[in-house]
């Protein structure tokens, strides 16, 4: 921290103590100026006017202890010098320090000494150094402040970028996840459906292996239907809206269980079913059309639709074409049930307390074309089933 040049002038001024002293013989005392400041201290120089071909200058403390200044300058043209020798004091050294200059020619030396208060030493002000040592942690603060700010910034990225990554690694897995949940569900379906259409084959061999041979009774059938070969039936005329012509078979059947097969082919209206004992002797003596309601239990297509007519009348199915239609009464269980024998499937059933014998009875329908019972031959049967 410099002065201003009213103090380096004071400074020139107020040298507190100047002793010159004489060793031997009196000549020309040095003279010690305060220069000027240099490196936080003061410049101080020694020098005579009187000019020595062999001199010596040396500076000591208050202790007599040696000091160490800068060498002299010697004139180029006469080679004689002026005593001449400067020392830089710094504030917390000796104060009082004392310049020796030796001739040596003549064996003579002249001192002179200064003392020098601290006051005009340069020092920093408590003030300044506080104010360095606040700016120095401000900035050390702010430094550590943004230097936590970016690192903050860089976790924050680092974690929106992980979150980012874990959502879409969770959006993969999910959809990964759902993919193999419906191809899992789509094989159980598909087990399920297997499963299912092997029950239902199953069942429909179960009931393939009561297979009975049936024939049409000429004696119990409607005037206006015509029988061949005593197993197949078709209507002469065209009939009237409502009127529904039956035949009867043979046969009749009051314990255990039967199986029949009919081909109906495409014909688009036809019946087929079981009526009781006095239903057939009624339509026998009286040749009249199919009995009440409650003596017959039958499936009927009509419209498009395959119907169970019990206790009332059901729609069961109107979406797989069934040309060869299975018959199989369960006389014991009180049911009888219809399948799809191309299919081997169920087409509908009905359950129902049977009493007395029961015949099957066809109903060829109005178009025309015959209505045929198909012999069933059963390579083995699954009676173990």
């Amino acid at each position: 921290m410099g002065f201003s040049d009213p103090w380096i002038a004071a400074i020139h001024m107020l040298m507190l103590v100047l002793v010159p002293r004489t060793t031997a013989g009196n000549s020309h005392e040095p003279l010690i100026i305060l220069k000027d400041y240099e490196d936080n201290g003061i410049r101080v120089t020694c020098f005579s006017e009187r000019k020595f071909s062999d001199v010596q200058v040396l500076w000591t403390d208050s202790k007599g202890h040696n000091l160490t200044g800068s060498p002299v300058t010697p004139n180029s043209e006469t080679n004689d010098v002026n005593a001449q020798s400067s020392i830089l004091l710094k504030s917390g050294s000796d104060n009082a320090i004392s310049c020796n200059i030796i001739d040596n020619v003549l064996s003579t030396s002249v001192e002179s000494t200064v003392v020098i208060a601290d006051v005009f030493f340069p020092a920093t002000s408590p003030w300044m150094t506080a104010f360095i040592v606040i700016l120095l942690l401000s900035i050390a603060l702010v430094t550590a402040a943004i230097y936590k700010l970016k690192k903050n910034n860089e976790k924050t990225a680092q974690a929106v970028n992980d979150k980012k990554a874990i959502e879409d690694e969770t959006m993969i897995f999910k959809k990964e996840l759902e993919a193999e949940h419906r191809k899992s569900q789509k094989a159980i379906q598909e087990i399920q459906e297997k499963f299912e259409k092997a029950m239902a084959e199953l069942e429909f061999r179960r009931a393939r292996s009561n297979a009975v041979n049936i024939t049409l009774d000429p004696d119990c059938k409607h005037p206006k239907l015509s029988l061949k070969d005593k197993n197949r039936v078709v209507s002469t005329t065209e009939t009237k809206p409502g009127q529904e012509l039956i035949a009867v078979a043979n046969e009749g059947f009051s314990e255990k269980r039967q199986y029949w097969e009919v081909e109906v082919g495409d014909k688009p209206e036809w019946e087929l079913g079981v009526l009781t004992q006095d239903a057939k002797g009624k339509l026998k003596k009286e040749k009249m059309e199919k009995p009440h309601e409650e003596e017959y239990w039958s499936l009927r297509l009509s419209e498009g639709k395959y119907h169970c007519n019990g206790e009332s009348d059901t729609i069961v199915s109107e979406d797989k074409k069934c040309p060869v239609v299975g018959v199989f009464l369960d006389w014991e269980e009180g049911m009888i049930s219809f399948y799809n024998v191309e299919l081997m499937c169920p087409v509908g059933s009905i359950n129902q307390e049977f009493k007395g014998k029961l015949y099957p009875f066809f109903n060829p329908g109005c178009d025309k074309q015959y209505l045929g019972i198909r012999p069933v031959s059963v390579s083995s049967p699954l009676t173990s089933l």
